[in-house]
Protein backbone atom coordinates (compact mmCIF):
# COMPACT_ATOMS: atom_id res chain seq x y z
CA UNK A 1 0.00 0.00 0.00
CA UNK A 2 1.21 3.51 -0.83
CA UNK A 3 0.67 4.78 2.71
CA UNK A 4 3.70 2.74 3.79
CA UNK A 5 6.06 4.38 1.28
CA UNK A 6 8.36 7.32 2.13
CA UNK A 7 6.76 10.68 1.36
CA UNK A 8 9.40 11.56 -1.27
CA UNK A 9 8.32 8.51 -3.28
CA UNK A 10 4.64 8.65 -2.45
CA UNK A 11 4.06 12.34 -3.29
CA UNK A 12 4.80 12.25 -7.04
CA UNK A 13 2.87 8.97 -7.43
CA UNK A 14 -0.22 10.43 -5.75
CA UNK A 15 -0.02 13.68 -7.72
CA UNK A 16 0.16 11.73 -10.99
CA UNK A 17 -2.77 9.51 -9.95
CA UNK A 18 -4.92 12.50 -9.02
CA UNK A 19 -4.02 14.31 -12.24
CA UNK A 20 -4.84 11.25 -14.35
CA UNK A 21 -8.16 10.72 -12.56
CA UNK A 22 -9.11 14.37 -13.08
CA UNK A 23 -7.90 14.47 -16.69
CA UNK A 24 -9.68 11.26 -17.70
CA UNK A 25 -13.00 12.03 -16.01
CA UNK A 26 -12.83 15.70 -16.96
CA UNK A 27 -12.15 14.94 -20.62
CA UNK A 28 -14.99 12.42 -20.84
CA UNK A 29 -17.45 14.74 -19.09
CA UNK A 30 -16.38 17.63 -21.32
CA UNK A 31 -16.89 15.44 -24.40
CA UNK A 32 -20.40 14.63 -23.18
CA UNK A 33 -20.97 18.36 -22.72
CA UNK A 34 -19.92 19.07 -26.30
CA UNK A 35 -22.21 16.33 -27.62
CA UNK A 36 -25.00 17.70 -25.43
CA UNK A 37 -24.85 20.94 -27.41
CA UNK A 38 -26.56 19.10 -30.27
CA UNK A 39 -30.23 20.12 -29.77
CA UNK A 40 -31.80 16.66 -29.85
CA UNK A 41 -33.57 16.07 -26.49
CA UNK A 42 -33.32 12.23 -26.39
CA UNK A 43 -29.58 12.32 -27.11
CA UNK A 44 -29.08 15.19 -24.64
CA UNK A 45 -30.59 13.03 -21.90
CA UNK A 46 -28.23 10.21 -22.88
CA UNK A 47 -25.14 12.45 -22.72
CA UNK A 48 -26.27 13.81 -19.35
CA UNK A 49 -26.69 10.27 -17.99
CA UNK A 50 -23.24 9.27 -19.26
CA UNK A 51 -21.75 12.43 -17.73
CA UNK A 52 -23.03 11.32 -14.34
CA UNK A 53 -21.58 7.84 -14.86
CA UNK A 54 -18.14 9.42 -15.41
CA UNK A 55 -18.75 11.71 -12.42
CA UNK A 56 -19.35 8.68 -10.19
CA UNK A 57 -16.19 7.03 -11.56
CA UNK A 58 -14.26 10.21 -10.72
CA UNK A 59 -15.65 10.08 -7.16
CA UNK A 60 -14.68 6.41 -6.79
CA UNK A 61 -11.20 7.20 -8.09
CA UNK A 62 -10.73 9.95 -5.51
CA UNK A 63 -11.70 7.65 -2.64
CA UNK A 64 -9.36 4.92 -3.92
CA UNK A 65 -6.48 7.41 -4.00
CA UNK A 66 -7.17 8.51 -0.41
CA UNK A 67 -7.33 4.90 0.76
CA UNK A 68 -4.03 4.12 -0.97
CA UNK A 69 -2.44 7.24 0.49
CA UNK A 70 -3.59 7.14 4.12
CA UNK A 71 -5.88 4.11 4.49
CA UNK A 72 -8.19 5.89 6.99
CA UNK A 73 -11.11 4.22 8.73
CA UNK A 74 -14.55 5.56 7.78
CA UNK A 75 -17.37 6.08 10.31
CA UNK A 76 -20.61 7.16 8.63
CA UNK A 77 -23.93 7.61 10.42
CA UNK A 78 -27.28 8.53 8.85
CA UNK A 79 -30.11 9.50 11.21
CA UNK A 80 -32.52 7.82 8.79
CA UNK A 81 -32.39 6.34 5.28
CA UNK A 82 -32.82 8.61 2.26
CA UNK A 83 -34.20 7.54 -1.08
CA UNK A 84 -31.83 7.67 -4.05
CA UNK A 85 -34.52 9.43 -6.06
CA UNK A 86 -34.97 12.48 -3.85
CA UNK A 87 -34.35 16.22 -3.77
CA UNK A 88 -31.96 17.39 -1.01
CA UNK A 89 -30.25 20.51 0.31
CA UNK A 90 -26.97 19.72 2.10
CA UNK A 91 -25.60 21.97 4.87
CA UNK A 92 -22.03 21.14 5.86
CA UNK A 93 -19.19 22.49 7.92
CA UNK A 94 -16.00 23.18 5.97
CA UNK A 95 -12.64 21.85 7.19
CA UNK A 96 -10.48 21.48 4.06
CA UNK A 97 -10.39 20.44 0.39
CA UNK A 98 -11.01 16.91 1.70
CA UNK A 99 -14.61 17.91 2.37
CA UNK A 100 -15.53 17.90 -1.31
CA UNK A 101 -13.99 14.46 -1.86
CA UNK A 102 -15.68 13.04 1.26
CA UNK A 103 -19.07 14.58 0.47
CA UNK A 104 -18.93 13.30 -3.10
CA UNK A 105 -18.20 9.80 -1.80
CA UNK A 106 -20.62 9.63 1.14
CA UNK A 107 -23.53 11.44 -0.49
CA UNK A 108 -22.96 9.77 -3.85
CA UNK A 109 -23.52 6.35 -2.27
CA UNK A 110 -26.88 7.30 -0.73
CA UNK A 111 -28.22 10.27 -2.70
CA UNK A 112 -28.19 11.69 -6.21
CA UNK A 113 -24.62 12.86 -7.07
CA UNK A 114 -23.92 16.15 -5.24
CA UNK A 115 -23.93 19.41 -7.17
CA UNK A 116 -22.55 22.82 -6.29
CA UNK A 117 -23.85 26.29 -7.16
CA UNK A 118 -21.38 28.03 -9.47
CA UNK A 119 -20.96 31.71 -10.33
CA UNK A 120 -22.37 32.44 -13.77
CA UNK A 121 -19.00 33.78 -14.97
CA UNK A 122 -17.46 30.30 -14.64
CA UNK A 123 -19.51 29.02 -17.57
CA UNK A 124 -16.99 30.68 -19.90
CA UNK A 125 -13.95 28.98 -18.31
CA UNK A 126 -12.59 26.27 -20.66
CA UNK A 127 -13.43 22.70 -19.56
CA UNK A 128 -14.82 23.86 -16.20
CA UNK A 129 -17.79 25.64 -17.75
CA UNK A 130 -18.89 23.03 -20.26
CA UNK A 131 -18.06 20.13 -17.92
CA UNK A 132 -20.16 21.63 -15.13
CA UNK A 133 -22.94 22.39 -17.60
CA UNK A 134 -22.83 18.77 -18.80
CA UNK A 135 -23.36 17.68 -15.17
CA UNK A 136 -26.26 20.15 -14.84
CA UNK A 137 -24.50 22.16 -12.14
CA UNK A 138 -26.62 25.31 -11.62
CA UNK A 139 -25.01 28.61 -12.62
CA UNK A 140 -26.33 31.59 -10.67
CA UNK A 141 -26.08 35.36 -10.54
CA UNK A 142 -25.99 36.98 -7.10
CA UNK A 143 -26.49 40.72 -6.62
CA UNK A 144 -25.25 42.46 -3.48
CA UNK A 145 -27.49 44.73 -1.42
CA UNK A 146 -25.46 47.80 -2.49
CA UNK A 147 -25.67 46.79 -6.17
CA UNK A 148 -29.46 46.45 -5.96
CA UNK A 149 -29.73 49.90 -4.38
CA UNK A 150 -28.08 51.35 -7.47
CA UNK A 151 -30.03 49.05 -9.83
CA UNK A 152 -33.47 48.54 -8.25
CA UNK A 153 -34.90 47.22 -11.53
CA UNK A 154 -32.81 44.05 -11.01
CA UNK A 155 -34.41 43.27 -7.64
CA UNK A 156 -35.56 39.64 -7.60
CA UNK A 157 -33.88 38.87 -10.92
CA UNK A 158 -31.14 36.79 -9.28
CA UNK A 159 -33.69 34.46 -7.68
CA UNK A 160 -35.65 34.21 -10.93
CA UNK A 161 -32.41 33.39 -12.78
CA UNK A 162 -31.62 30.67 -10.25
CA UNK A 163 -35.13 29.25 -10.57
CA UNK A 164 -34.68 29.01 -14.35
CA UNK A 165 -31.25 27.42 -13.91
CA UNK A 166 -32.75 24.84 -11.55
CA UNK A 167 -35.94 24.20 -13.54
CA UNK A 168 -34.53 20.93 -14.91
CA UNK A 169 -34.29 19.56 -11.35
CA UNK A 170 -38.08 19.26 -11.14
CA UNK A 171 -37.80 15.99 -13.03
CA UNK A 172 -34.24 15.13 -11.99
CA UNK A 173 -33.52 14.06 -8.37
CA UNK A 174 -30.83 16.39 -7.08
CA UNK A 175 -28.48 17.04 -4.16
CA UNK A 176 -27.29 20.65 -3.74
CA UNK A 177 -24.34 21.28 -1.38
CA UNK A 178 -23.91 24.48 0.63
CA UNK A 179 -20.84 25.16 2.83
CA UNK A 180 -22.67 27.34 5.33
CA UNK A 181 -19.59 28.99 6.86
CA UNK A 182 -18.55 30.33 3.45
CA UNK A 183 -14.88 29.46 3.95
CA UNK A 184 -12.81 26.68 5.49
CA UNK A 185 -12.06 26.64 9.20
CA UNK A 186 -8.80 27.93 10.68
CA UNK A 187 -8.12 29.05 14.25
CA UNK A 188 -7.20 32.53 12.96
CA UNK A 189 -10.56 32.91 11.19
CA UNK A 190 -12.42 31.63 14.23
CA UNK A 191 -10.62 34.12 16.46
CA UNK A 192 -11.15 36.99 14.02
CA UNK A 193 -14.87 36.22 13.87
CA UNK A 194 -15.09 35.81 17.64
CA UNK A 195 -17.00 32.65 16.87
CA UNK A 196 -19.02 31.32 19.82
CA UNK A 197 -18.27 27.76 18.65
CA UNK A 198 -15.25 25.65 19.56
CA UNK A 199 -14.91 23.84 16.24
CA UNK A 200 -16.85 25.97 13.75
CA UNK A 201 -17.06 29.38 12.17
CA UNK A 202 -20.29 31.37 12.34
CA UNK A 203 -22.93 30.10 9.88
CA UNK A 204 -24.02 32.44 7.09
CA UNK A 205 -27.74 32.22 6.47
CA UNK A 206 -27.99 34.27 3.27
CA UNK A 207 -26.87 31.57 0.84
CA UNK A 208 -29.19 28.93 2.29
CA UNK A 209 -32.14 31.32 2.39
CA UNK A 210 -31.45 32.30 -1.23
CA UNK A 211 -31.38 28.63 -2.29
CA UNK A 212 -34.59 27.83 -0.41
CA UNK A 213 -36.30 30.91 -1.88
CA UNK A 214 -35.37 29.74 -5.38
CA UNK A 215 -35.96 26.00 -4.95
CA UNK A 216 -37.80 25.51 -1.65
CA UNK A 217 -40.79 23.83 -3.24
CA UNK A 218 -38.50 21.24 -4.86
CA UNK A 219 -36.47 20.11 -1.84
CA UNK A 220 -37.74 17.18 0.22
CA UNK A 221 -34.94 16.98 2.80
CA UNK A 222 -32.34 19.09 4.53
CA UNK A 223 -29.20 17.01 4.96
CA UNK A 224 -27.11 18.37 7.85
CA UNK A 225 -23.59 16.92 7.49
CA UNK A 226 -20.89 17.13 10.16
CA UNK A 227 -17.35 16.30 9.01
CA UNK A 228 -14.38 15.49 11.24
CA UNK A 229 -10.87 14.21 10.57
CA UNK A 230 -9.11 13.14 13.80
CA UNK A 231 -5.41 13.98 13.71
CA UNK A 232 -5.73 16.64 11.01
CA UNK A 233 -4.59 20.15 11.97
CA UNK A 234 -6.92 22.78 10.49
CA UNK A 235 -4.09 25.32 10.37
CA UNK A 236 -1.70 23.16 8.31
CA UNK A 237 -1.97 22.13 4.63
CA UNK A 238 -4.34 19.15 4.53
CA UNK A 239 -2.76 17.68 1.40
CA UNK A 240 0.62 17.32 3.10
CA UNK A 241 -1.00 15.77 6.17
CA UNK A 242 -2.80 13.21 4.01
CA UNK A 243 0.46 12.35 2.26
CA UNK A 244 2.27 11.88 5.56
CA UNK A 245 -0.40 9.48 6.83
CA UNK A 246 -1.92 11.79 9.46
CA UNK A 247 -5.44 11.14 8.16
CA UNK A 248 -6.31 8.21 10.42
CA UNK A 249 -10.09 8.42 10.29
CA UNK A 250 -13.00 10.09 8.51
CA UNK A 251 -16.07 10.74 10.66
CA UNK A 252 -19.33 11.76 9.02
CA UNK A 253 -22.65 12.36 10.77
CA UNK A 254 -25.71 12.95 8.57
CA UNK A 255 -28.90 14.32 10.12
CA UNK A 256 -31.89 14.13 7.76
CA UNK A 257 -34.92 16.39 8.33
CA UNK A 258 -37.84 17.38 6.14
CA UNK A 259 -38.06 20.88 4.67
CA UNK A 260 -40.58 22.88 6.68
CA UNK A 261 -42.64 25.70 5.18
CA UNK A 262 -41.31 28.06 7.89
CA UNK A 263 -37.87 27.85 6.26
CA UNK A 264 -39.03 29.41 2.99
CA UNK A 265 -39.47 33.19 2.91
CA UNK A 266 -37.96 36.54 1.94
CA UNK A 267 -34.77 36.57 3.98
CA UNK A 268 -33.52 39.85 2.53
CA UNK A 269 -36.69 41.95 2.94
CA UNK A 270 -38.61 40.33 5.82
CA UNK A 271 -36.77 41.20 9.04
CA UNK A 272 -38.90 38.94 11.24
CA UNK A 273 -38.28 35.96 8.96
CA UNK A 274 -34.55 36.79 8.77
CA UNK A 275 -34.13 36.84 12.57
CA UNK A 276 -36.07 33.58 13.00
CA UNK A 277 -34.16 31.87 10.18
CA UNK A 278 -30.76 32.88 11.59
CA UNK A 279 -31.80 31.73 15.06
CA UNK A 280 -32.77 28.28 13.79
CA UNK A 281 -29.50 28.02 11.91
CA UNK A 282 -27.53 29.05 15.00
CA UNK A 283 -29.28 26.33 17.01
CA UNK A 284 -28.41 23.77 14.35
CA UNK A 285 -24.79 24.96 14.41
CA UNK A 286 -24.62 24.70 18.20
CA UNK A 287 -25.76 21.06 18.00
CA UNK A 288 -23.11 20.45 15.34
CA UNK A 289 -20.42 22.00 17.55
CA UNK A 290 -21.47 19.80 20.47
CA UNK A 291 -21.29 16.75 18.19
CA UNK A 292 -17.73 17.64 17.21
CA UNK A 293 -16.80 18.15 20.87
CA UNK A 294 -18.15 14.70 21.80
CA UNK A 295 -16.05 13.12 19.03
CA UNK A 296 -12.88 14.66 20.42
CA UNK A 297 -13.37 13.50 24.01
Amino acid sequence: MLHRLPIVIKTPIIIVMMALNLALAGSLITLMGILKLIPIPPSQRLWTALSHVFYRLFIAGNKAIIQLTSNPSWTIHFSRPVQQRSWNLVLSNHRSWLDIVVLMQVLGEHLPPPKFFLKHELIWVPFVGIGSWALDMPFIRRYSHSFLKKNPHLKGKDIESTRRSCAKFKTMPTTIVNFVEGTRLTSAKRKRQRSPYQHLLKPKAGGIAFTLAAMGDQFENIIDVTLNYPGINDDAPAFKQVLTGQLKAVQVDVQVTSVESELVGDYFEDKEFRVAFQQRLNERWLAKDQRLTSWQQ
